[in-house]
């Protein structure tokens, strides 16, 4: 067996030791080729950034490319800094940090309520229309008629409450803090009746028991998992009940033996004087949407209170809304908790004219494209696979959802491009991610599927040329690879 070899990095010198000088000067002559940050700050096409993603943040960004460089040159001496190659990495560091910025996106996954991809796009009218209540001063919490202060979003109000048939409406920064605010405000050191199979858990950790808990209020849990009745509801009232709570599964869908009663039955069931209050989600108003139940149904059902998303099917911007009983509406007015909860200006602008639209029965983006038909669809993909290269994609049959915690069960007939990539489904996902306008699409049985439903209403050629630009990418990446495979020994 051969001794071992140790290595040290330095040189020695005669009787025995290192010679520093000789060590500082190999250090210095294998970092030479590292050009210093301000030098690469004063680039053009580095400084580019600085709109995006601040100097500050650029500069920072940059120092920690090149400190990775000097790092990786000190461990390894065969590597070779290089300024063009240190460029290159700064200039990589600095996409990546662009690409955590909210810009447009490509949605070809089929969900057209997409949380993460913003759940419904804004009209475009609507965000023309609100930019002048945006770009100066606008009344947010000023009474014109009166010279005074006013009431923050009253007219979102009495339009959101006129759309879901109910008496008053406030609108908060989201659904969760419509739920939190109206425990908060009637349930707080007491009792709230609950279903056991309504104690659920949304996406991003949104817990039911939780909320109630922060609320101060005590939950009393009726039924089983699977069954509940009237009865569990009736018999669990008491003088210590402030509100019963029905919580909107749609997320998750029950099979087997199961049933609850419906909203009326529940408030049947209670005493008068116990209000019951909905989580309904969804936002689902005016739209016939298979597995929703409508915010104007629980209203008809005597729900006390409905909460619901206006950023899903009602198609406004991230905000919430929670519709009922004006003596309701008013006592969580004036709960301290709503001063955090209550949005600022661009909501409420955006959100007037949105619920204009609906209320002038116009259909939001996410329920037109649930409708689209599979004809339009169909030519939408023709029209994108004739701008790709020869032979890479086919048009198919594709289910698509609506998404957003909605309709769990619910799909519906959609069209889809799916495409071969050059190398792996996974490889051309991420291509496709870092195009200049990103798509994000699904991968099924090794290929890339882009769905039409999520795309309807998108430029046909923008959309080929991310998918152009994904697969070129891809291809070279794979060429790549080869390279270095084929690079041995002869």
């Amino acid at each position: 067996m051969a001794p071992a070899v140790f290595k040290t990095v330095g040189r020695a010198k005669r009787g025995g030791g290192f010679d520093t000088l000789l060590f500082r000067m190999d250090i210095n002559e294998r970092l030479s080729g590292i050009p210093l940050a301000e030098r690469l700050l004063a680039d053009s096409e580095i400084q580019a950034f600085f709109p995006l993603v601040s100097r500050e943040l650029a500069t920072r960004a940059v120092t920690t490319a090149l400190a990775t460089e000097r790092e990786r040159s000190l461990c390894d001496e065969a590597y070779a800094d290089d300024p063009t190659v240190c460029r290159a990495a700064a200039i990589a560091a600095l996409e990546a940090l662009d690409r955590k910025r909210q810009r447009k996106v490509l949605n070809g996954t089929g969900a057209v309520l997409n949380t993460s991809l913003g759940r419904a796009p804004l009209p475009a009218d609507a965000w023309d229309a609100a930019r002048d209540a945006n770009v100066g001063y606008t009344p947010v919490g000023f009474d014109l008629e009166a010279g005074a202060r006013g009431i923050r979003g009253s007219l979102c109000g009495e339009m959101a409450a006129a759309l879901a048939g109910a008496d008053a409406a406030l609108i908060v920064n989201n659904n969760a803090a419509g739920v939190l605010l109206a425990l908060s405000t009637i349930a707080k050191d007491r009792e709230v009746i609950v279903a056991r199979g309504d104690q659920v858990q949304i996406g991003g950790g949104f817990r039911v028991p939780d909320v109630l808990e922060l609320a101060g209020a005590r939950a009393v849990e009726v039924g089983t998992a699977n069954i509940v009745d009237e009865a569990d509801y009736s018999r669990a009232a008491g003088s210590e009940t402030a509100c019963a709570l029905i919580v909107h599964t749609g997320d998750f869908a029950l099979r087997g033996i199961c049933s609850k009663p419906s909203p009326a039955r529940v408030v049947a069931a209670m005493p008068e004087s116990v209000p019951v209050i909905v989580d309904q989600g969804s936002g689902c108003t005016t739209e016939s949407i298979p597995g929703e139940p409508s915010v104007r149904s629980f209203m008809e059902a005597g729900c006390a209170l409905v909460c619901f998303s206006a950023d899903k099917f009602l198609g406004g911007p991230q905000a919430g809304v929670v519709a009922g009983r004006a003596d309701l509406i008013r006592r969580m007015a004036r709960n301290p908790l709503y001063r955090a909860f209550r949005p600022g200006k661009t909501v409420l602008s955006l959100l007037e004219r949105v619920l204009a639209q609906r209320l002038n029965g116009e259909p939001g983006i996410a329920a037109s494209a649930m409708a689209m038909p599979a004809d339009e669809l169909k030519k939408l993909a023709r029209k994108i696979k004739a701008k790709l290269p020869k032979g890479c994609a086919v048009v198919i049959d594709t289910m698509a959802a609506s998404g957003g915690g909605s309709g769990t069960d619910e799909a519906f007939e959609s069209i889809g491009l799916s495409i071969t990539p050059p190398s792996t489904a996974n490889a051309l996902q991420a291509a496709l991610r870092k195009a200049p306008v990103p798509l994000i699409a699904i991968a099924r049985e090794g290929k890339v599927v882009v769905d039409m439903a999520t795309l309807s209403g998108e430029d046909p050629g923008v959309v080929a040329d991310t998918i152009v630009w994904g697969l070129e990418r891809s291809a070279s990446l794979r060429a790549r690879v080869e390279r270095l495979t084929d690079v041995g020994p002869a």
